[in-house]
């Protein structure tokens, strides 16, 4: 374990204040600041930085997955095209595995302040010796998805509490403590509404196969997802999602999307004797009227009088 901390009063016009991952008193000592840094097995687990604004930073490709609570001011992830606000109080849980992805203040006045909880998958392969927790499932999930942003959540900002008193009171803090903390914010994370994504995030630091956009698209065809949560999953922005789509399949995702659905619901009503409304939720549709138009504006025929006719055939 080790503790370190940073306070300078020159200034800079910009930095990539995540920099200090890596290189935190080179970095800092280039603007007014105040950074904190508690290490578990040798590598960086929690952070505290105050930094003053305009600072951004692009994300090295790295083997660790980062959770960024803000507890002052305001930061906006950037992947591509895409834009996420983090307001105070609420968190950004990300991998980096590739590159493209950036953050930086969304104005040019007021100070922002970031607690970092960082992953790195060696520490919790030796935490969790005889089994990883439920939450990461490598090789479960077909999905590039690499960022989630965390709702604001009562016990989440009270974990966040209890880390600014280490942060104040280090010579409280020890391994058996530090331990503890990694696997109470792993709890907190399974428990929050996000936890299929953020499953997706920390499970691919143990398996880090990037999928193709087909292979992706075919494994979700007959999800119930929507187009920009299926875009999410290829780690592309909506509008890129789009014109990759386009470029690959000749057609808009919804109705490339809407007719596989529909033609596996015919193959489904003549191999089977389920219900209609089974089929419909089989083949990704939750509305059984939206399932019924559709079937019918595609076959001119209900779902019901296909299966007779096709019977009688």
């Amino acid at each position: 374990m080790n503790i370190s901390r940073s306070s300078d009063a020159s200034g800079s016009a910009s930095i990539r204040f995540f920099g200090i991952l890596a290189h935190p008193w080179r970095v800092f000592k280039k603007m007014q600041n105040n950074y904190k840094k508690i290490d578990l097995l040798g590598k960086p687990f929690l952070q505290k930085l105050v930094v003053k604004p305009p600072f951004a930073y692009d994300f090295p490709v790295e083997e660790r997955a980062c959770f960024l609570y803000v507890l002052q001011g305001e930061m906006q992830f950037q992947f591509e095209d895409d834009h996420t606000d983090i307001p105070v109080n609420h968190s950004l849980l990300l991998n980096c595995l590739n590159s493209g992805k950036r953050i930086r203040n969304t104005r040019d006045t007021g100070v922002g302040e970031v607690v970092i909880v960082t992953f790195h998958p060696e520490i919790l392969k030796k935490i969790y010796e005889r089994e990883l927790p439920a939450i990461i499932q490598p090789g479960k999930s077909i999905s590039n998805q690499s960022h989630e942003r965390i709702n604001n959540d009562f016990l989440i900002h009270k974990y966040i509490e209890g880390l600014l008193f280490y942060f104040e009171n280090p010579s409280l803090v020890n391994e058996e403590i530090l331990i503890l903390k990694l696997k109470e914010i792993i709890l907190l994370l399974s428990q929050t509404q996000q936890l299929e994504t953020i499953q997706v995030i920390l499970s691919q630091l143990f398996s880090p196969a990037k999928f193709s956009f087909k292979q992706i698209i075919e494994a979700h065809l007959f999800s119930q997802i929507n187009i920009e949560e299926l875009a999410q999953k290829t780690n592309l922005s909506v509008s890129s999602f789009k014109r990759e789509f386009a470029k690959l399949y000749n057609d808009t995702p919804a109705n490339y999307i809407k007719n596989k659905k529909l033609e596996k619901a015919a193959e489904l009503l003549l191999a089977s004797d389920n219900r209609i409304a089974d089929i419909a939720y089989q083949c990704g549709f939750n509305d059984l009227a939206n399932f019924t138009k559709s079937f019918h504006d595609k076959y001119h025929l209900s779902p019901t009088h296909y299966r007779l006719n096709q019977i009688a055939k």
